[in-house]
């Protein structure tokens, strides 16, 4: 008896800044599935409006009672969702609910981790209960009277530091302050994107990134990503427009590189994730020389784009996206 493919939905677009981002994501993806073992669609979702691509190039209506579609007039429900949005509502931990709420098996982690992950400041604060070191910071509400002045934040966090959403990601509304008359306007700028901003430390390091997944049956640490901008920070053109080198594996011992992996693998456990996640770090000297990892964000639905870091990190690691693909779907079942 011929074995049934699943159906297999690539969900992506979302209502942030990155959609066109996640549409490039699901690109990526749809070329790695193993067309022998599923029938993969593209499931594209911005506001109200939720639709399957079909191979015809029409657009097939997703029904919100079951995440379903007709497929030559005939109903067709998905077995799972690969969720490549970057942004609300795939990485907040929304989609995640109504997948749940509809039994539908997802690749990334649940709710309570999407929500967590995906604002800094709440990440980091928890995260550092457990051991982990984060840059020093300090949140800001809109339309909330702040008792914090400008004085107050140089005083605690020095210059230059980062201002930020601390929702949102691909670095909108990030800006890298360098003299006390910018934080104001910075302030401002990274209140358009989100009611919350985060003021934060500057670290003077080397940046890495480090990808990892775990299934029922292994744990898999890709090798380390270097990542050199000659821009002011990692932003939005160094991220998606090639303004930057990425090197796999990094320039580092092979001390920090374990070191780098065992903290990536350790976050992982801590906060119970599924399928891949990217852990960003950047690599700052102690005072007696030695190396201090600190965590600068958890990403848990990371680019799949031409130039994401993750397909590099597969590939050195000698490894196939279409096998990791298979992996992370079938360790749901």
């Amino acid at each position: 008896m011929k074995k049934t493919k699943r159906n297999i939905a690539i969900v992506c677009g979302g209502d942030s800044s990155e959609h066109e981002v996640s549409l490039r994501s699901a690109q990526g993806l749809y070329g790695w599935f193993d067309r022998n073992r599923y029938n993969v669609h593209i499931a594209v979702i911005r506001g109200h409006d939720w639709h399957v691509n079909l191979h015809d190039g029409s657009l097939a209506p997703i029904d919100k009672n079951d995440f379903s579609f007709k497929l030559n007039g005939k109903k067709t429900t998905f077995d799972y969702a690969y969720i490549t949005i970057h942004g609300t509502p795939g990485e907040n931990g929304i989609l995640q609910g109504y997948f749940d709420l509809i039994k539908l098996p997802y690749s990334t982690s649940n709710v309570l981790v999407e929500s967590l992950t995906f604002n800094k400041y709440m990440l980091n604060n928890y995260m550092r209960s457990f051991g982990v070191t984060v840059a020093d910071s300090i949140l800001l509400l809109k339309d909330v009277d702040r008792s914090i002045t400008e004085d107050d934040i140089v005083r605690q966090l020095g210059i230059p530091c980062f201002v930020k959403p601390t929702d949102d990601g691909s670095s909108f509304g990030v800006t890298k302050v360098k003299d006390k008359k910018q934080l104001a306007p910075a302030i401002t700028n990274a209140f358009k994107q989100f009611g919350q901003v985060m003021v934060e430390r500057f670290l003077d390091g080397v940046e890495v990134t480090v990808g990892c997944y775990k299934t029922k049956k292994k744990s898999v640490v890709f090798p380390v990503t270097e990542v050199v901008t000659h821009n002011e920070f990692f932003d939005y053109d160094a991220k998606y427009n090639g303004q930057v080198e990425e090197i796999t594996p990094a320039r580092i011992s092979d001390e920090l590189t374990r070191a780098l992996q065992a903290e990536t693998s350790r976050i992982y456990d801590i906060l119970h994730c599924n399928g891949i996640i990217r852990v960003d770090f950047i690599v700052t000297k102690n005072e007696d020389g030695s190396d201090c990892i600190n965590m600068l964000e958890v990403n848990t639905t990371p680019g799949m784009t031409a130039t994401s870091f993750i397909p590099q990190q597969v590939a050195a690691a000698g490894l196939e996206m279409r096998d990791v693909l298979t992996e992370i779907v079938e360790n749901q079942f």
